[in-house]
């Protein structure tokens, strides 16, 4: 491309006509990012079996014991999510620093690395090892958790770009289901493979995901940022899979320039310090102000967490295995993780159809009703009411096993609302509603929240379900159920909706309505139109863009 060429864009001041078409090797290049979420899924679920391993758990508290303390149990659940809180933030720096791309792959590299110390198991050294590997593992899944989702907002084409976020969302379900049958495959094995083999399959997704990007373009919008007009081109292009010439592209790409200006001018960088501090500026009354979208970005992830999903997936095996109710708890486990899978594509139609917050209201409500259900027939003729096994008095068995049957039944319903509503939702809106100046920050600042609250729900659900702590057995779900009828008010008076619209226009819709009504608001004019003359971004125009471009 010439340099001629690339300082003059074409505009439009047509709203339809701002986003290239795109074929199906664009759509399939923008899709491949999501397989991140299989490693995430994958470390997310193989741990639950883990814990059930008699021979992991011989390793760690001797020849003796049938299960984990609570404490060492904790430890080990919330130490990945730990180190993903502190790899998010970490990563929302490198991603404005070396791009969206390169960031991941080098979340990758860190993941392998936490993968082989979790290797290095054996009597003896089994805690401080699985400790230690989570941990620095936990810290690649942050890198990749928060930058994925902002790569792929920023590469996707509006139209489908809730569906194919959602594709995230899926992969971390087809990692969770892989998991749980690598888990359910190798737990009557009687060598340390039954807990080394789980853990050794994590390699492979890491270096699938940082092979496939190497061959991937970089957001377009990370190089307007940093004022690389012409490899913006090159990578929307690809990403479009039109000439770079193109009308469309230099379109597209115009818009995404004009609004950059837009957003520096309110939102002027001055430094490290200064880009995280944009992330909190402004009135919490004014819902375009960074601060609310801020607070709108982690509290939805701190509700994604409210819901109780985790404790399906890190605790159903334990808490199962207590009520004796159940034969095989690890096919239970299974069947769970399989209605997540085949509930979440429903997402990618129905978050293009509704929209956004469309579905986290109704998925918020139909989650608490589940939850409050499993609590009821628990607290009265389900979990909570158990008799000694006479063959073995050592254990228990349930009172009424059909009451027991039900609430397997509730929290599939409720695993099944979660999946395609508030697993990929939560998600997909917190890639749309930063302004680009912020967004790497923001998304990490959201993303940080999602595994902060991860920690914090991983340490106390054993000591709210152990027999020695709270004992809550089924009143854990009146817990989970209050905190689903908080995200279902909040999304009513707070989540914008999104569906639709450029990442340009979400700034605008911000700006112009508020979020119970966002839902009828159409853009009227582009940003680029405003500031061209003759239907083009100026010389001038374009060079001051180049010499702002910043790696803040």
């Amino acid at each position: 491309m010439s340099r001629q060429n690339s300082i003059r864009l074409s505009v439009t001041d047509d709203v339809n006509r701002i986003e290239a078409p795109v074929t199906w090797k664009a759509y399939l290049m923008c899709a491949f990012a999501s397989f991140g979420g299989i490693f995430f899924g994958y470390d997310s679920g193989y741990i639950n079996g883990v814990l059930g391993s008699e021979l992991f758990v011989h390793k760690v508290e001797g020849p003796t014991a049938d299960a984990l303390s609570s404490s060492h149990q904790s430890l080990v659940v919330s130490i990945l999510s730990a180190g993903t809180f502190f790899g998010a933030l970490i990563a929302g720096d490198m991603a404005d620093m070396i791009g969206r791309k390169w960031t991941v792959i080098f979340g990758c590299l860190i993941y392998m690395i936490g993968v082989i110390i979790q290797m290095i198991t054996g009597a003896g050294n089994a805690l401080a090892a699985i400790v230690t590997g989570r941990l620095v593992a936990g810290i690649g899944v942050g890198f990749e958790s928060a930058i994925v989702i902002l790569y792929m907002s920023e590469i996707c084409p509006r139209k489908v770009r809730g569906a194919l976020v959602a594709g995230y969302q899926f992969c971390i379900t087809i990692g969770i289901m892989l998991a749980s049958i690598v888990v359910y495959a190798t737990e009557d094995r009687t060598d340390t493979g039954a807990y080394r083999i789980p853990i050794a399959i994590q390699f492979a997704w890491a270096l699938i995901l940082a092979g496939g990007l190497m061959t991937l373009p970089d957001s377009p919008r990370y190089f307007v940022k940093r004022g690389r007009l012409e490899q913006a081109t090159i990578a929307l292009s690809k990403l479009r899979g039109q000439p770079r010439d193109s009308e469309y592209v230099q379109v597209e790409l115009s818009e995404i320039v004009a609004n950059e200006e837009y957003e520096r001018a309110i939102i002027p960088e001055a430094g490290w310090f200064s880009s995280w501090a944009n992330c909190f500026k402004g009135s919490l009354w004014q819902s375009k102000s960074n601060l609310r979208r801020t607070i709108l970005g982690t509290s939805l992830q701190m509700m994604q967490q409210w819901t109780g999903v985790n404790f399906i997936f890190y605790y159903s095996t334990p808490f199962l295995q207590s009520t004796g109710a159940i034969d095989n708890t690890f096919l239970i486990s299974l069947i769970f993780t399989l209605v997540n899978v085949c509930s979440t594509p429903l997402s990618f139609w129905t978050v293009e159809r509704f929209g956004r917050r469309t579905i986290l209201f109704w998925g918020a409500l139909g989650m608490l009703i589940c939850q409050f259900l499993v609590a009821i027939i628990g607290v009265t003729v389900g979990f909570n009411h158990t008799h000694p096994d006479p063959a073995s008095p050592d254990l228990s068995l349930a009172d009424n096993i059909s009451a027991v049957n039900a609430q397997i039944a509730f929290i599939a319903i409720f695993i099944f609302f979660f999946a395609s509503t508030w697993g990929p939702g939560a998600w997909i809106v917190i890639g749309e509603i930063f302004p680009l100046p912020i967004r790497s920050r923001g998304v990490a600042l959201s993303t940080a929240s999602n595994w902060l609250w991860n920690t914090i729900i991983a340490v106390i659900t054993p000591y709210m379900v152990g027999e020695q702590h709270g004992n809550l057995k089924s009143s854990v779900f009146f817990v989970w159920g209050g905190l689903c009828t908080c995200a279902f008010v909040y999304t009513y008076f707070l989540v914008p909706e999104t569906k639709g619209l450029t990442l340009e226009q979400v700034d605008k819709m911000f700006e112009e309505t508020t979020p119970r009504t966002s839902a009828k608001w159409k853009p009227s004019k582009t940003f680029a139109h405003s500031v061209a003359r003759d239907g083009v971004l100026e010389k001038d125009f374009i060079d001051k863009v180049e010499r702002r471009g910043s790696a803040y």
